[in-house]
């Protein structure tokens, strides 16, 4: 078990409500277009599967996908979409979870690395990645630039969404380099809201890099999204891309 913290069981039967813009055809489609492309005629596992908002759709597009997941109550809701012989999916951490076979792609997308709260932990995700890959195959990150430019002195919290249901922002811890997401979401129309928060270790692009190094890796490409918009110094986010050498 790992210092990540465990999706409960309402979570996961609200997970997917809650991420229908993550879920939609916008974001998913370049998405896997990206990840298909990589895959080629490889097998493609991801790390931290949930409810397959992105493994399932990949699995339908003809990618032989495989899954690592914590919580078993998310991977509970991906099994109402499809079956364990169709797409298996192992519980474990993603750190140190091992599953048979090689692979020509691991990915870990939507900010999910962040849930190892130590360097420690995030060093031995890129080790295990690079375990599960064959020569030549990719190791894929999605993840936000930590948006400490917001923070004047004296500040500790950063808005990221501001809506009629939904209040968020994140506190920093820069000295540990943990953020944790403050949640209000309204439920219902009777103006009640539901307080929730995670904690997360954020990292930087180079210091990605240098765990990558690491496990044996090389920078492939850094783009700002799925589209494969040019990273800068304004990007919010990065895809990176990193190749295990033949």
């Amino acid at each position: 078990m790992t210092s990540s913290e465990l999706w409960t069981r309402a979570t996961a039967e609200r997970y997917d409500a809650e991420e229908t813009e993550m879920s939609s055809a916008a974001v998913l489609g370049p998405t896997l277009a990206f990840l298909a492309d990589l895959a080629g005629a490889g097998r493609a596992l991801e790390f931290a599967i949930g409810t397959g908002r992105v493994g399932v759709p990949l699995r339908e597009r003809g990618v032989p996908v495989s899954g690592i997941e914590l919580s078993e109550h998310m991977v509970a809701v991906l099994r109402r979409k499809i079956n364990e012989s169709k797409l298996p999916v192992t519980i474990g951490d993603m750190a140190t979870t091992v599953v048979p076979g090689e692979f020509a792609l691991v990915y870990l997308v939507y900010n999910t690395i962040t849930n190892l709260l130590t360097q420690d932990e995030q060093v031995e995700c890129f080790r295990n990645a690079a375990q599960h890959l064959a020569p030549g195959g990719r190791f894929v990150i999605e993840l936000g630039v930590p948006p400490l430019r917001f923070l004047p002195p004296g500040q500790i919290a950063v808005p990221f969404d501001v809506s009629d249901r939904h209040l968020g922002f994140d506190t920093f811890d820069v000295v540990e380099q943990i953020l944790v997401s403050h949640h209000f979401t309204r439920e219902g129309d009777d103006g009640r809201y539901r307080r929730s928060s995670s904690r997360h270790r954020y990292a930087w692009p180079a210091e990605l890099d240098l765990m990558a190094r690491i496990a044996g890796l090389e920078l492939e490409r850094r783009v700002a999204d799925w589209n494969g918009a040019p990273f800068t110094q304004d990007s919010a986010k990065h895809i990176s891309v990193w190749r295990k050498p033949t």
